[in-house]
């Protein structure tokens, strides 16, 4: 345990950041999954900024990595950019190869 006052303040000031941290992250990855649940595109779009915005704060201040908000934006952007398009894909039959 601590000894010193400036470390027991360091221990309580470290524990409410990271209560801070946890529920960020936590209500951005609620959010996250909210948008590529979503089947109306409008909806996702206007959550999918919501969302940036909160990635972009949280890669600022340090409690996600920069290329970790960068990477799950442009996961984001393709899964609404792919609402709307999917299409039941029909299976075709390969030939066997000949020998």
């Amino acid at each position: 345990m601590a000894n010193h006052k400036s470390a027991k303040k360091r221990i309580r000031a470290n524990a409410a950041k990271r209560l801070r941290n946890r529920y960020q992250a936590k209500t951005t990855r609620t959010l996250i999954k909210t948008v590529r649940t979503s089947t109306d595109k409008a909806e996702a779009q206007s959550l999918f900024n919501k969302v940036a915005s909160l990635l972009d704060k949280l890669a600022k201040k340090n409690v996600i990595h920069k290329n970790k908000a960068a990477n799950q934006k442009s996961k984001l952007a393709k899964a609404i950019a792919k609402i709307g398009t999917e299409t039941k894909k029909v299976a075709t039959k390969r030939a066997p190869k000949k020998k």
